[in-house]
């Protein structure tokens, strides 16, 4: 696999719309240089017995448990807000209103 020169990384920084440093740019072409000679190494790999993995660990639901609770009473939660028509907020339209 062909190595990334330092045109290639700053041609890259330039389209991330980096503003790097030249020892950032250095450092950089080294660190892309070995991911490229790791993917190298990776691609030598026989993967035809191993199956398409779209998730390489078991997914879990991290969320507590939705409990009813009684909320905030409407004039709290409406003390703060700049414009409000009884007990509800008023927000400019979006949609085709006025």
């Amino acid at each position: 696999m062909a190595s990334l020169t330092r045109a290639d990384v700053e041609h890259v920084a330039y389209l991330a719309r980096l503003g790097l440093a030249e020892a950032e740019l250095a450092r950089l072409e080294g660190q892309l240089n070995h991911i490229l000679d790791q993917y190298a190494k990776l691609a030598e790999l026989d993967t035809d017995a191993i199956p398409p993995t779209a998730q390489t660990i078991e997914l879990e639901n991290i969320l507590r448990d939705d409990v009813a609770r009684p909320s905030l009473p409407a004039e709290d939660v409406l003390a703060n807000a700049p414009h409000r028509d009884g007990e509800f907020f008023v927000v400019p339209a979006i949609l085709g209103g006025e």
